[in-house]
């Protein structure tokens, strides 16, 4: 149900409200109107009244009642009106009141008339949203400054050991050969690791300017998968891990290829980083209906429940402690959860007994038949 149907729910039950009130409010009128009228008759009754008294002159006539009968119930109608057509206007202001309230928002509760409970209730929900949201604004915007602060320090290292030792190569031409390569290989290792952050700088701009449109065609999930373990087995072999692959062949997603590489790529990438040496890792597929489940296992350090329901969130980073193999800039499982929600799909993680394992969900197309699960050969990433 949107807000505009709820609006008219809401405005439809207020209506019937006021008006039953109304209503009662007028047959109230009608009924005191009719009992003091009759308590009048028996009270004139009750006594002898000479023509000569200017009440007696005034009602001593049944038409003279009945007009003051009349009048009773149009005064009553007047006062009963009145007070109900003034009441949507204090609704109306309490309403507005309360909406500017919600331009900045305060941990106080919206309280309106008992007769606008639904939009009281409505507008303490977008209280505590906006609430939310700003929390989580200078979350991101805090753990942002510090990353960056953090980068700025780092790379100002790796810099000032390439000018230093560029400067001893230029400055001292007739060092040892072997020296000359020690110096010139530290130098290209620092300065291979001031690209990695500046290409950490252009993430972060690429990921708070960019709302990733997707471009979605039949993708052979199977040869994606592979690919992606393949790219890493030269990084895995310095820390000496290993793949355990179980992905059955033509296994097939509708999406964009090259966003979904870019999840699993991620996913690879975190598990390679923070997975013990010698260990392995696994990566398996399957198909279930109209849905395909990968899941992405390593063993490292259990990862603590609190910081396990924080990790798909921006710039957020396990180890406090930046370090060259695992310093990222806290973006890759933000990204991955981004573009696995964008394609209708669900990201998970879990985390015990010194394993963590990322499950991705997404949605199978139907085959090109029509007959049952998407399995069969299908375009590639």
């Amino acid at each position: 149900m949107n807000r505009r149907e709820k609006g008219r729910i809401y405005r439809s039950r207020l209506v019937s409200r006021i008006f039953g009130r109304y209503l009662l409010a007028m047959l109230g009128v009608v009924l005191a109107s009719l009992i003091l009228w009759g308590l009048a008759q028996w009270l004139a009754q009750r006594r002898v009244w000479q023509e000569e008294e200017w009440i007696y002159r005034t009602f001593g006539s049944i038409t003279n009642r009945i007009i003051l009968l009349g009048v009773m119930c149009l005064a009553g109608w007047a006062a009963v009106s009145a007070a109900f057509l003034a009441r949507p206007f204090r609704y109306l202001d309490q309403i507005i009141a309360a909406a500017q309230a919600l331009a900045s928002p305060s941990e106080q509760a919206v309280a309106l008339h008992p007769d606008l409970r639904e939009v009281q209730d409505e507008m303490n929900l977008i209280r505590e949203r906006s609430l939310r949201h700003a929390y989580l604004a200078r979350e991101a915007e805090q753990r942002k400054n510090d990353l960056i602060l953090y980068l700025a320090h780092d790379l100002k290292t790796p810099l000032t050991s390439v000018i230093g030792y560029l400067t001893l190569l230029r400055d001292e031409p007739d060092l040892a050969p072997q020296i000359r390569a020690r110096y010139t290989a530290i130098a290209w290792d620092k300065a291979q690791r001031l690209e990695a952050l500046v290409d950490e700088f252009f993430e972060i701009t690429r990921f708070s300017l960019s709302h990733m449109p997707l471009e979605k065609e039949r993708v052979n999930l199977s040869r994606l998968l592979e690919q992606v373990a393949s790219e890493f087995e030269p990084a895995m072999a310095d820390k000496g891990l290993s793949w355990r692959l179980s992905i059955p062949p033509g296994l097939t997603v509708l999406g964009d290829g090259d966003k979904l590489a870019r999840v699993f790529d991620n996913l690879a990438r975190n598990a390679v980083s923070y997975a013990y040496p010698q260990s392995p890792l696994s990566l398996s597929a399957r198909g279930e209906g109209n849905q395909v489940t990968v899941s992405l296992s390593n063993q490292g350090k259990t990862i603590p429940q609190d910081k396990l329901q924080r990790i798909f969130q921006q710039f957020f980073r396990l180890d406090g402690a930046r370090s060259s193999s695992t310093g990222g800039a806290g973006l890759g499982l933000a990204i991955a959860k981004e573009i696995v929600e964008q394609h209708g799909g669900r990201i998970r993680a879990a985390s015990r007994s010194e394993t963590v394992t990322f499950t991705v969900t997404l949605p199978a197309p139907p085959p090109p038949d029509g007959s049952g699960p998407a399995s069969g050969e299908a375009a590639g990433a």
